[in-house]
């Protein structure tokens, strides 16, 4: 027979679907042809397959060689299906068995000499392959990352020749094993390494607890880059399938995904002059951006004003539904994006403004401009907003200050907290809608007399009241309470320091 199907994988997005391989061999004029949406990388595949055919010394067939690659809609890029065009073309030509291909997904690209080497996005290929049941051989350096989803059934080879041997029955290849450590790798930065700042600290510990925004804002030197970092420290372990989403998302990013950063709390601190794709995700294939990279966790923009209008803008959407849809004219691509926002700012252009200590050199229309950076609705979409006031000299020369609470201490706190949410409503207090605020966050008298003279005080939206409510319902979980009282909302409301300035000026 001088047809042969193989089955492979391509990428969009954070999937992988399914692409079948039929290799067709005809009489005719001798030649390969590639169809099938295929991009340039995939029809150079011919040239590196023919030669890493007669290279370990197979018969490359001298007849006219048809490949399909279905779906035809489905765009293919990359040199993913070398692997899988040699073994069609071996099949079709009876120098490998037919019956067993059915049973294998292949997916890897191939030197000129037969070796395979490795590609980039083989996570998602391989949770495609749990689902289809069957199983599935990759290049020998990107077993280490398949090895991560252990229910599957991965196989990995150095070599074409192997992959043959296994499928004549000759000599089986090894199933891939997870050798690294999957256990969470602790943070090296501290929560005790910050002196003083116990308002800020306090601050970062409800939204860990929550999973709540901040914007951090201050003076320079004052340790708000020194807090945002330290977030990852204290908060709760992933589980493994969050971690498992996480090394998806890496694996089809251009970096690649790093098995040494397995379990680990995503920490992304992009530069103020990047981009919004660099964000937000785009480019041709779709990769993600900086915000999915966070999935699961923390985006730490400092010096906020500095970033173009626009780059912010296009968080807005992103922080109400978690994910980021990057839609162009010939495809549509969405990725996750469930990341903790964190921020830091100054208060004016030369940072002074306020400070009893420095003069500030700013006149009001620059300060008022510098604010103006930031839009009244990305405000409104971050739950805090904290003052971190500069230390005294005096702490700071103190030969043995006191010592602060380190990162697993206010971690305990914080996954207990974590946990009445979950048990309470099955996700975070920041996730919570306002059906359901009504529900978990009913608050007692005094409380709900104070949040609506603060409503009309300082003019507050909707969209601000139901987010100190959840501030407020997380408060009380740190505190083990049933109800939300006025300590919990009278305390949300400290944290909302731009907002109360902006009305009572």
């Amino acid at each position: 027979m001088s047809l042969a199907i193989v089955y492979s994988r391509a990428t969009a997005g954070i999937t992988a679907p399914l692409v079948t391989v039929e290799t067709h061999l005809s009489n005719g004029m001798a030649g390969l042809n590639i169809v099938g949406l295929a991009e340039t990388a995939v029809k150079e595949s011919k040239d590196r397959v023919r030669s890493a055919l007669l290279n370990s010394q197979f018969e490359f067939p001298i007849r006219r060689i048809t490949i399909n690659l279905a779906p035809a809609d489905l765009p293919k890029e990359g040199g993913r299906f070398d692997l899988p065009i040699a073994l069609g073309i071996l099949a079709a030509s009876q120098q490998i068995p037919q019956q067993v291909l059915a049973e294998y997904e292949f997916i890897g690209e191939l030197a000129l000499s037969g070796e395979l080497r490795p590609i980039h996005g083989v996570l998602p290929v391989v949770l495609g392959v749990l689902q289809s049941g069957r199983r599935l051989i990759v290049p020998q350096m990107n077993a280490p990352e398949a090895a991560l989803v252990q229910k599957a059934h991965v196989l990995s080879a150095s070599h074409l020749l192997e992959v043959c041997a296994h499928l004549k029955g000759i000599k089986s290849l090894s199933r891939c094993t997870a050798a690294i450590d999957t256990q969470l790798v602790a943070p090296v930065a501290d929560l005790a390494d910050v002196k003083g700042q116990p308002h800020a600290r306090r601050a970062l510990e409800i939204a860990a607890a929550g999973r709540h925004s901040v914007l951090f804002m201050g003076p320079p030197g004052t340790g708000k880059t020194m807090l945002a970092s330290r977030l990852p420290s204290i908060l709760p372990a992933l589980s493994e399938q969050e971690a498992l989403e996480v090394a998806a998302l890496a694996s089809i990013s251009s970096n690649g995904f790093d098995a040494t950063t397995w379990g680990q709390v995503p920490f992304r601190s992009p530069h103020h002059s990047s981009s919004s794709v660099a964000l937000v995700g785009g480019g041709r294939p779709p990769r993600p951006g900086e915000i999915s990279l966070s999935h699961h966790g923390v985006l730490f923009l400092d010096e906020l004003p500095e970033y173009s209008r626009h780059v912010l803008e296009s968080l807005r959407e992103p922080l109400e539904s978690g994910c980021i849809t990057i839609s162009r004219a010939a495809y549509q691509s969405v990725f996750p994006a469930k990341f903790q926002f964190i921020s830091a700012m100054n208060p004016c252009p030369c940072g002074y403004a306020g400070s009893q200590l420095d003069e500030c050199r700013c006149n009001p229309e620059q300060i008022k401009r510098y604010l103006g950076k930031i839009s009244g609705p990305l405000l409104d979409r971050i739950d805090m907003q904290v003052e971190v006031a500069r230390l005294p000299t005096a702490l700071l020369l103190q030969a043995e200050p006191n010592k602060a609470e380190s990162s697993d201490m206010v971690r305990k706190r914080v996954e207990l907290a974590r946990q009445r949410q979950l048990e309470r409503q099955g996700k975070c207090n920041s996730l919570l809608t306002g059906l359901e605020l009504g529900k978990v966050a009913e608050l007692e008298a005094d409380a709900q007399q104070l949040l609506d003279h603060a409503m009309s005080k300082f003019n507050l939206s909707a969209r601000v009241y139901h987010r100190l409510l959840r501030l407020a319902r997380t408060i009380a979980d740190l505190a083990n309470a049933d109800r939300v009282n006025s300590h919990h909302l009278s305390e949300s409301l400290g944290y909302r320091c731009l907002d109360r300035s902006k009305n009572v000026n």
